[in-house]
């Protein structure tokens, strides 16, 4: 079956909803008409109707609850992350800058973070075994945790460490919020470990249904997944960490010389 021209009664009724949405004339959290009064509105089917329901929340501009309706999507704010956010400054700080609309223009606001924490020794798989320069099977440290900015999940980290580096250190202290008073980057300064280069690679791909619960994503929206490796000055792997961020949560920001 051939795709429904543009110009088609659902591609019609998605329009005019996703002007309202634009024109601010339906809210963020505001309910849409039911199909029901779509199809009466526009004098088409109901499954037409559907339709530009469907069209509108493939698109991630409204989500769909069921036996409920369909809502407006509801902006989260927009963290902007770059190098600057390892900072030995920050190490200590759990506030950080978000811009209020998804193009991250204007003055930015502060929000506050906390975060759970899953603390696990396993067996390490080969990417991570790789990584941390040990064999397969070796048991490694896993911390699990979501982090939250105002009360809301923005993004997860699962960092992976040797077991004699972290061994009795507050790093693996399963109880919620930072690791220590200054993070696990502080700990390893103090045990003669420094952070000194970072290496992080990222793709984007769409969320597995576990990420879409505790992140309150909504149907079509894609995560970026970061896996990030973190070294001495001497080359020592101190961390292995994979991140999982709601796209529209984040913009990265990168300034570096171009090289020859």
């Amino acid at each position: 079956m051939s795709p429904e021209p543009q110009t088609g009664p659902a591609n019609r009724i998605a329009n005019d909803l996703r002007q309202a949405i634009s024109d601010g004339r339906l809210q963020p959290g505001a309910k849409l008409p039911t199909v029901r009064d779509l199809a009466v509105e526009y004098g088409v089917s109901r499954n037409t109707a559907a339709k530009a329901i469907a069209q509108l929340s493939n698109e991630g501009a409204i989500i769909t609850r069921y036996g409920s309706g369909a809502y407006v999507r509801e902006a989260h704010p927009v963290r902007r992350v770059g190098q600057d956010r390892y900072a030995k400054s920050k190490w200590a700080n759990s506030t950080v800058e978000v811009y209020r609309d998804e193009r991250h223009e204007g003055q930015p606001a502060e929000q506050q973070g906390t975060q759970t924490q899953e603390v696990a020794l396993l067996d390490a798989d080969e990417r991570v075994a790789r990584a941390l320069g040990v064999p397969v099977g070796t048991q490694v440290y896993e911390r699990d945790r979501i982090m939250f900015r105002d009360g809301k999940p923005t993004h997860s980290v699962t960092s992976y460490y040797r077991r004699e580096d972290v061994e009795g250190t507050a790093i693996i202290d399963p109880r919620p919020g930072m690791a220590g008073a200054g993070g696990s980057f502080a700990i390893f300064t103090e045990l003669g470990l420094a952070p000194d280069e970072m290496t992080e690679d990222l793709f984007a791909r769409m969320p597995t249904v576990e990420e879409m619960v505790s992140l309150d994503l909504p149907p079509g929206e894609p995560v970026v997944e970061q896996w990030r490796t973190t070294r001495t000055a001497d080359g020592r792997v101190i961390e292995y960490a994979r991140g999982v961020h709601p796209a529209s949560r984040f913009v990265w920001s990168y300034t570096f010389k171009i090289p020859d």
